[in-house]
Parts: structure tokens; C-alpha cells; sequence
């Protein structure tokens, strides 16, 4: 399993800014306000050569009692989950009451908590850090969060907090071998009903009432020679409607279970249709980059018309997923759960697929004399050859110049076209776009006498004109 790393400290010490550079994304809203981050924002990345899973917290004052108890507690329950604890500091503000208030009480959670000072650009990182030390938490580690800069060092520091990292897909594989299928979706959508009817027994316990699973399972299982690892999670419901802590962890142990899968099996309640947290859920799958089954479950005792309803929803709120297979189903009475097995295949067999680079290089011609790309600033984008950078998902990297121009209509052109060329049904795939370096960027043309006489004239030219 990935671990969870909590990023803890006073409001406005520039938490959601590191967030957004450990999981090189924009997913957090970052700005010169204190308290902007209220709820937990959860995240995954590979800053330092290792897979983590992230949590972005609302800032602790330090007080008892304050405007801002609510952000306290999801502050809390993030570091309860977490394996390790970054708490920053502002190396410009200095140490402050707070700041010992919230180290005083990271001790009680007996987690392990590196201290990072932030905000050391511009200052002598050496002069700020000093007075921290009289927080006992070890060196203060300076890095400069908006400029990148002390990240690197950082993560591996961090990764020598978490030895159990030393090679977790071996472990994976060793723990649980073969394909792993992680059930995912709301509360009550039939989760741990449809691992009970393709195990065959009532190995799961299953209820009407929502929120019976609290934790993922993971169950071993084999069909026609096939080894599988079923793993059922938790359902993840809107966070206003959660209320017992315990399901509060339900979220993690969902994400950690995609992240260990190599097929997401999501499940669609066809009777209560697409919710905004079903999308929701499937964006944290497609971050993940997994490839994915949709289920849409309790499709037996509906009316040829509520049939039809439910399948324009799927097709107006789930555009973004015109890859994936959809398998109409109902896990109560096992109508439709084998053809299931199919469409997994199909789909690890697409996120697992290796392409050369004379294949890809070929697909990219095709793509290129079919449709042009667009001319910018009167030059043509010209892509050159492409490889794969990586699978599950497959990742397509493409050479050329300008390609940081490209506009997104023909990104996804490349895709799909990638796509239907290789019949990669079921998996996302990924597109990278390099440009190689102008080794004449930098250097400017020596004029001969010739030019240098045209110039002057040009320029005596211009200055009459002037006057």
C-alpha cells in the first residue's frame, strides 16, 4: 500500500502550496489567505522516486477553542491516518506560540513528524531554522514550497521515514498474485453483494443499510485457471453526509485499494442513477489511471422506459468515459456478473499492452498525414517519432518542436486516433509531449561586412525618417 503523509501547521504557512508541488498538480487552492483550506484534500504522487498518497489539511491555531474547531478536527483525523506528518513552519514569521501548541500536540499522536521550514527564500535558511530547534522535533528541513526549491531533498528524507518502501509492487504481487479487481462506488450501490455472487457464498456481509463495509477486503479467488484478488471497499459518500469518524478513513482505504488494483470494477446504482459523487470517484480512478469496468447494478425489475433514462444519464454526466466497457448487471441475482470477467480481461490486457517504437512512430505518421497540426505563428508544429514511456495506464510520449503549443482538440485527436489504432479498450491512456533543445537558441548569426553595410544604411535610413 501507498503510504499517507499529512501536511500539518498554522494557517497561511504555505501547506496546500507544497500539496500542490508534491502531486504536481493545481488540484489545491493556493493564495495569500489564511484558512482558504477547510476540508481534507487527498492526492497521489511520485516526488523522490516513490508512490504516496498526500492529505491537505486546514491550519491549527494552537488554541482550544476557536471560530475554526471544524478545520481542527478534519486536521486531526488526517493525522490519524496518516503514516507520516510534515509540519511546516514560516521561516519568515519565526516560532510562534501556535506553532509549540500544535508541535506539543503531534506528540500524542505518537506519529512520526519531520518539521519543515518554509518560506527560506530570500533568508538565511541556517538563522531561521535555529530557533525552531527548541521545538524538539529534529532539524528543521528549509525548502521554498512556491519556487520548488529544497522539494528533492525533502523526499528523500522523507523516504528514509518510510523503509517499508523498499519495493511495494513485489509485495503486492507476493501478497496478493494475480489480477487485482477493486469494487468501487457509493454506499449501497452492491459491492460486496457482487463479490458474494461471483465467490458464490455469503462471504461478505452484505445489508440494505449503507455504509455496512467500513474497510477494504481482500479476497482471493480463481476462474477458469485465472487467479484473481477481489478487493471490496468501503463506499465513499459526500463528506457533509458523514458523521461516524470511523467512516471518515473510508476514503483512504478506497483510494489505496485502486491504487493496488490493476481493474476498477465501478458500480452504478441504476436506480438512484449518476450522483456528482459518482464522478467524483471516477476522476480519483482515472487519476489513478486504472483501468476500469463500469457496472451499472439493480438493473432487473426496470421498465423498458427507466432502462432508457438511465442510459441517457450515463451518456450526458460520463462523456469522459467513452473507453470504458459497460456491463448492465444485476448482482442480486447474478443477471449479466459473468460477462464481466470479459471485459476485465479486455482491459488489463490494454493497460498492460507494450507497443515498439517503430509501431508508434508509424501510428504517429498516419495521424500526422490524416490531420495536420495547426500552424503557429506561421510554422507548422512538426512531430517527429513517438515511444512508450510506460504502462498501466500506457503512456505515449511524442518528440518535435513546438509541441508546448499544441492545443488540447489535437492532444486528444492523437488519442483517440492511438487509441483506435490499437483496440486499447477499457484503459486510459496517457500523452506526453516533448521538445527537444534548439542547440542554435542561444546564438546569434555573425553578419557578414556586407549585411553590416545594409544595416547602417538601414539605420541612417530610419533616424532621417525621424526627424
Amino acid at each position: 500500500m501507498k503510504p499517507v503523509i499529512a501536511l500539518v501547521g498554522r494557517p497561511n504557512v504555505g501547506k496546500s502550496t507544497l500539496f500542490n508541488q508534491l502531486t504536481r498538480s493545481r488540484d489545491a487552492l493556493v493564495a495569500d489567505l489564511p484558512g482558504l483550506t477547510r476540508d481534507r484534500q487527498y492526492g497521489t504522487g511520485r516526488v523522490g522516486g516513490f508512490g504516496y498518497m498526500l492529505v491537505d489539511t486546514g491550519g491549527l491555531s494552537g488554541e482550544a477553542e476557536t471560530l475554526d474547531t471544524l478545520m481542527a478536527r478534519q486536521t486531526r483525523q488526517a493525522i490519524q491516518e496518516a503514516d507520516l506528518v510534515l509540519f511546516l513552519v514560516d521561516g519568515r514569521d519565526g516560532l510562534t506560540a501556535a506553532d509549540e501548541a500544535i508541535a506539543t500536540e503531534l506528540r500524542g499522536f505518537g506519529k512520526p513528524v519531520l518539521l519543515v521550514l518554509n518560506k527560506t527564500d530570500g533568508v538565511d535558511p541556517d538563522a531561521a531554522a535555529a530557533e525552531f530547534h527548541a521545538l524538539g522535533l529534529g532539524n528543521p528541513l528549509p525548502i521554498a514550497a512556491a519556487h520548488g526549491r529544497g522539494i528533492a531533498g525533502l523526499m528523500q528524507t522523507v523516504k528514509g521515514h518510510l523503509p517499508h518502501l523498499e519495493d511495494p509492487e513485489d509485495e503486492e504481487k507476493e501478497r496478493w498474485p494475480g489480477i487485482r479487481i477493486a469494487f468501487v462506488g457509493r454506499p449501497n450501490a452492491g459491492k460486496s453483494t457482487l463479490v458474494n455472487r461471483i465467490l458464490g457464498e455469503e462471504r461478505l456481509l452484505a445489508s440494505d443499510i449503507p455504509g455496512t463495509t467500513r474497510d477494504s477486503v481482500y479476497v482471493p479467488f480463481e476462474r477458469d485457471g485465472q487467479v484473481y484478488t477481489l478487493i471490496d471497499t468501503a463506499g465513499v459518500r459526500r463528506r457533509a453526509r458523514v458523521k461516524e469518524t470511523v467512516e471518515k478513513f473510508s476514503v483512504v482505504k478506497t483510494l489505496q485499494a485502486v491504487e493496488a488494483a490493476h481493474v476498477v470494477i465501478f458500480l452504478l446504482d441504476a436506480r438512484q442513477g449518476v450522483a456528482e459523487q459518482d464522478a467524483h470517484l471516477l476522476g480519483m480512478v482515472l487519476e489513478a489511471g486504472r483501468a476500469l469496468v463500469v457496472a451499472v447494478n439493480k438493473w432487473d425489475g426496470l421498465t423498458p422506459e427507466a432502462r432508457d433514462r438511465v442510459r441517457a444519464d450515463v451518456a450526458l454526466k460520463l462523456p469522459f468515459l467513452d473507453f470504458a466497457e459497460y456491463r448492465f448487471i444485476s448482482a442480486l441475482h447474478g443477471t449479466g456478473v459473468g460477462d464481466l470477467f470479459g471485459a476485465v480481461q479486455r482491459a488489463h490486457e490494454a493497460a498492460a499492452v507494450k507497443v515498439s517504437t517503430g509501431e508508434l512512430t508509424r501510428l504517429l505518421e498516419r495521424a500526422v498525414s490524416e490531420h495536420q497540426p495547426p500552424l503557429v505563428r506561421g510554422r507548422r508544429i512538426k512531430l517527429r517519432y513517438a515511444h512508450q514511456g510506460g504502462r498501466n495506464p500506457p503512456v505515449f510520449v511524442i518528440h518535435g518542436n513546438q509541441t508546448e503549443r499544441l492545443p488540447g482538440s489535437y492532444k486528444r485527436y492523437l488519442s483517440n486516433f492511438f487509441r483506435q489504432q490499437l483496440q486499447l479498450v477499457g484503459t486510459p491512456i496517457r500523452m506526453e509531449f516533448r521538445t527537444g533543445e534548439n542547440p542554435y537558441a542561444d546564438r546569434r548569426n555573425t553578419l557578414t561586412p556586407r549585411q553590416q553595410h545594409k544595416r547602417k544604411r538601414l539605420m541612417r535610413h530610419i533616424k532621417k525618417k525621424g526627424r
